[in-house]
């Protein structure tokens, strides 16, 4: 093999995407930059802020290739054009108009909250910005003997998401097509088109998140969050979700409207309870992006335009209340606690490492009235993780330097996560026309990836190598 990959992040670990692809003159693409999180360490051992800097040359980079717009993937970007990086930043057309205000946020939380400063930056960004349509082969390095073009496929993940197939060839060569999955979605998740395997790769880069296990199907994962939702209804208690500014919040708002339409069809014993049920998105930064994904329709799958068509409102329905205000905020976490009043709180982050979730956990933890609902990978080292991990034990959790015991009841479901499962990623690579000679499992913890290669190996009967 001529092209050669490095992996600069994401490679043992869920967080910090970022994989170089060199060429035999020298060239390379960046494919992804992204953020470190919870205990996850760069490749030089760097742990969170301290593995912001680039410490690898940007010179010889064509272009930075992004597969979709979620921090672990696109969070660097600042610290990659002060090392140097002068190409452009491909994308795909969703995605071109979601990164700007993924990047304003991370750069006022991460460097500076200079208004100016933030405007500046984004300018740059924008300028270096290169929509590329779904299934648009683009040449991104020529200038020596060999050449390398891309083309970006939906990836399921998130809006906008793609893996990312590259073509490289040198005179007298043979083509190789090296293919990065990215963060590939579940089939039949909420609004977006499921991933269609590609024809054929030489190598795949390929994500083992949810690597050894296995999602509820759609159904069952709805009946289970309506039955966690009703016991709150039951107990005068709120169900707390932690969620990603961006995607998760979209999917789940998808699914609560779908259940409030279903209710008031049906007329159940809940129905009326449900009527009356306000769903608070309390995250500024969330209701953002749901306006951008309403505006960004035409990228929609054909279940969720056609309950546009229908006369449904999927993403603005009467019972979803937006809280923009901090004071109105603060005002709502000390109502729902001290209230025997149902409710639902979709808040960022989706981790609980910060924003407005934390100030509804420190409130209501300790209350068995209430629920947390984990809809989302939690990543070591995160509050969230421990919440999962020890909740369900009486255990305790440390958010802001206070120690709060856990009597809140603890639920994870697993269906709602955007990343595909084991079966999933198997059938994306067993449902390819011509086999990979070669799979690299990157971004999902050991256990994981060595689950996943198992599976793998067994499913090509050996024609695949498969690596760790």
């Amino acid at each position: 093999m001529r092209s050669q990959i490095i992996h600069h992040g994401g490679h043992t670990g869920v967080t910090g995407s970022c994989h170089q692809l060199l060429f035999d003159d020298g060239d390379s693409l960046l494919i992804d930059c992204g953020l470190f999180q919870g205990a996850e360490t760069a490749a030089d051992g760097r742990r969170g802020d301290d593995a912001l800097e680039i410490r690898f040359a940007v010179g010889r980079i064509r272009a930075l290739v992004l597969t979709h717009v979620h921090i672990d993937h696109v969070g660097r970007i600042p610290w990659l054009l002060a090392a140097g990086f002068k190409g452009p930043i491909i994308c795909s057309e969703p995605s071109a108009r979601l990164l700007p205000t993924v990047l304003a946020d991370a750069f006022e939380l991460g460097v500076t909250r200079d208004t100016r400063l933030i405007e500046r930056y984004l300018q740059m960004v924008e300028a270096r910005l290169q929509p590329l349509p779904y299934r648009t082969w683009l040449t991104v390095s020529g200038r020596g003997n060999t050449t390398c073009r891309i083309r970006l496929q939906r990836a399921g993940h998130i809006l906008g998401s793609a893996y990312v197939e590259c073509d490289v060839r040198s005179p007298g060569g043979t083509p190789e097509r090296i293919l990065f999955s990215g963060d590939l979605g579940a089939p039949h998740a909420p609004l977006l088109p499921a991933p269609r395997p590609p024809w054929a790769a030489d190598v795949v880069v390929l994500e083992s998140t949810y690597g050894d296990r296995s999602h509820e199907n759609r159904r069952d994962r709805r009946l289970r969050l309506q039955n966690i939702v009703e016991h709150a209804l039951q107990n005068g208690g709120t169900v707390i979700i932690p969620a990603f500014s961006i995607g998760r919040t979209q999917e789940l708002l998808y699914e609560f409207e779908d259940i409030l339409h279903r209710e008031a069809r049906k007329r159940s014993s809940n129905a009326a309870k449900w009527a009356r049920l306000p769903i608070y998105l309390d995250s500024p930064l969330a209701s953002r992006f749901t306006a951008l994904y309403r505006d960004l329709q035409p990228w929609w799958d054909a279940e969720a335009l056609a309950r546009v068509r229908a006369g449904r409102r999927p993403l603005d329905f009467p019972q979803l209340v937006a809280i923009d205000d901090h004071d109105a905020h603060l005002a709502n976490v000390r109502r729902l606690a001290r209230s025997g009043e149902p409710a639902i709180v979709i808040a960022a982050s989706g981790m609980c490492a910060g924003g407005r979730v934390v100030n509804y956990l420190k409130a209501m933890l300790h209350d068995a009235r209430h629920d947390v609902l984990f809809v989302g990978y939690q990543a070591r080292g995160t509050p969230g993780h421990a919440i999962q991990s020890f909740g369900p034990r009486g255990g305790y959790v440390d958010l802001d330097g206070e120690h709060i015991t856990i009597r809140a009841g603890i639920h994870t479901l697993a269906g709602y996560s955007a990343h595909a499962d084991q079966n999933d990623l198997v059938r994306f690579i067993t449902r390819m026309r011509h086999l990979p000679a070669e799979v690299r499992l990157v971004h999902g913890e050991e256990a994981a990836r060595v689950a996943l290669a198992e599976k793998l190996t067994t499913a090509t009967k050996g024609r695949t190598a498969v690596r760790l």
